[in-house]
This record gives C-alpha cells, structure tokens and sequence, in this order.
C-alpha cells in the first residue's frame, strides 16, 4: 500500500486549521466576558476611592493621597494586602461552608452582570425574562452569608447570617414587585426592551415619572439589600462584632468587601436601566454623531457614547448612597423589618395593582 506524502500534510495542516478554529471560537467567547469582568473590576476600585474621598469631604478630614496620584491606588494596595494575609479557619468550624460561603456571595453578584445593556444592544447576553434572572441569582447570595456565619461556629457569626437573610427575605418582595410593574409598562422582561420602551419619548419617556412612587421603594429596597446605611444591621459591629464575617481573614475577607461594593454597583445600574432611561438622553447628539462621520447605531463612537451615559447615571446614585451612608444613623432590627412588611410591601402591591389598571384600562 502505497502512501502519498502530500495528502498526509493536507490531512495534518487541515486538522491542525480546524483545532485552531476551535481554540479561536472559544477564545471569542471568552473575550467579551474577561473585557466584563476587567471594567467590573475598574469600577469597584474606583467606587472605592470614591467612597474614601467622598466621606472625607463629609467629615471635614484628608482622604487617601499618598498611593498613587490622589490616592488611587490606595483601593488597589489594600487588596493586594489581604491577598497576602493569613486566611485563619475556625478549629471547630465547618471548613467547606466557610470556604464557599464568600465564593458563592461573589459568582452570583458577577452573574448578574450579564444581562445589563452598557449600550444599544452591548449586553452580554439579551435573555427574555432578564430581570427576573438578575432577581432569582441575587437571592443565592444570602445563602452564601448564612453558610458563612453557620461554618464559623460563631454564635454571634451565626446570628449575623440569619439577619442576613431575614433582611434580604424581608426587601427582596418589594424590589420584586416594582421590577414586576416595569415590566407590565414595556410589556416585556428583557432589559434590552426596557430601555427601548424608555426610548420612545425621550427624557420625559423614563419610567422615574411613570412610576415614582415604584423608583423610591426600589431604591430603599436596593440599599437594604446592598446590606448599606441605614441598612447594616448584618454588620452591626456595636451588637454582632463584625456579622456573619467575623471570623474570616486575608483574601476570604477580601471576597465579602469586593460582594458589597460589586452588590451596589449592579444596583444602581438597575436603577439606571429600569427608571432613568439606560443608554438614552433627552439631549440628541445627532450633530456630533455627523460631525465624526460615525453611524450611532453600529459605530464605536455611538456605543462608547452609551457606555459612558450609562456610567453617568449610575455613579450619580452611587454618589447618593453613599451620601445618606454618611447622613442617616442605623436602624434597629425591629425597625427594618417593620419598614420593610408594614410599609414598602404594600406600597409595592399596590403600586402594581394601579399599574395593572391602567394597562388594562388602556387596552
């Protein structure tokens, strides 16, 4: 039998071609969610910073400024910091919740990240029922906090966890609800449909007007959720210690700061694509769109546009949470649950209940 030598190198380079279509075709899919991930990371650090900075202003005292130009990098040094710790583990406690406890508060927040649209459709991934994902996967990371406290063989740790839980129990129905009525108004779950439903007319189109009183609970529901004051009752640490982290040290440790921050920041690009509009402005900038000779729909320009319109949006109610952080005390237990099932439940349900009427009224 008789071999020819060039159909065996057409074989091999057109075997090696397709394993190197396949290693590209997965590159490709991972490119975009390392690029996700990256600008996340950014932003926590500079959300960071700017809490520093801006509770400095509020109490009248110097923020960081000594690493890095303004203080920077300071977010940065402390991470490398508890990179570096000892990750002390409780003698007597559970290692494999006390391990996975942080993780799961972490992957569950990052998930979220994939149905939010940065720009006219720059989303990751565009599911039909998005928001009621982003609901379903943010509800696991109280059970990551109960596991925590429960693995720490702490009592107090433990009773950090059960408040934990109880709080997000308690807030999560609200911030339901009020997703569910801007869905019945775009009669649609995706948040890609949101935002063109808000698109229509402009800046007067967003939800904010059309369902004010739905943005006032959302927001009070998004800060208890983020665990933030006047909401911190988990990390009360006058009452608990330290919560349900008590006991943990180095990156573990690490992993609950980065949860809060990444927490936040996806509520308030929330807030930014159910209420205030996403990517739109009231303020057309067709002109400077011809003036760079770059289509808005399909060019760099338009989309960085967006992205950055987004951004604005949300760092404004970055800014406004951590001013009240810094303005209202702490609540008592018993004072936010009560705010919680005696006033945004039904505020909440009836909110959706008018919103039901009049869409069916407008049929």
């Amino acid at each position: 039998m008789i071999i020819d030598t060039t159909e065996v190198q057409d074989i091999n380079s057109f075997s090696g071609l397709e394993s190197f279509k396949e290693v590209y075709g997965i590159l490709w899919i991972l490119l975009p969610i390392l690029i996700l991930v990256l600008g996340i990371t950014i932003s926590v650090l500079a959300i960071v910073w700017l809490e520093r900075e801006i509770s400095a202003g509020v109490q009248q005292r110097i923020g960081p400024e000594y690493a890095g130009p303004f203080g920077m990098l300071q977010a940065l040094a402390d991470g490398t910091k508890l990179l570096f710790k000892e990750n002390l583990i409780p003698s007597r406690g559970d290692i494999r919740l006390f391990s996975i406890g942080p993780s799961i508060s972490v992957i569950s927040i990052l998930i979220s990240y994939s149905v939010i649209p940065f720009g006219y459709n720059f989303v990751l991934s565009d599911f039909n029922m998005g928001v009621f994902l982003w609901i379903a996967i943010s509800s696991i990371a109280p059970i990551g906090l109960l596991m925590s406290g429960y693995g720490s063989n702490n009592k107090y740790s433990f009773l950090g966890g059960l408040r934990a839980a109880a709080q997000s129990i308690s807030y999560e129905i609200p911030l339901t609800l009020c997703v569910l009525s801007i869905s019945l108004l775009s009669n649609s779950l995706s948040t890609i449909d949101i935002v063109d439903a808000q698109s229509k007319y402009g800046f007067w189109g967003w939800n904010l007007w059309r369902q004010p009183m739905g943005f006032i609970v959302f927001i009070i529901s998004s800060l208890a959720e983020c665990e933030r004051l006047p909401f911190d009752l988990p990390e009360a640490e006058e009452e608990l210690v330290a919560g349900y982290q008590t006991e943990y040290s180095g990156i573990r440790f690490g992993l609950f700061y980065v949860a809060s921050y990444l927490n936040l920041f996806i509520s308030s690009l929330f807030v930014t694509v159910l209420y205030l509009g996403g990517s739109n402005i009231s303020i057309p900038y067709i002109f400077v769109s011809e003036f760079f000779e770059i289509n808005k729909t399909y060019g760099v320009f338009g989309t960085t546009i967006d992205l950055f319109i987004t951004l604005a949006k949300s760092y404004f109610f970055l800014f406004v949470s951590i001013i009240t952080r810094w303005s209202l005390p702490r609540l008592r237990m018993d004072q936010l649950l009560n705010l919680g099932w005696k006033f945004l439940l039904p505020i909440s349900l009836g909110n959706l209940l008018l919103t039901t009427s009049s869409q069916l009224f407008s049929l």
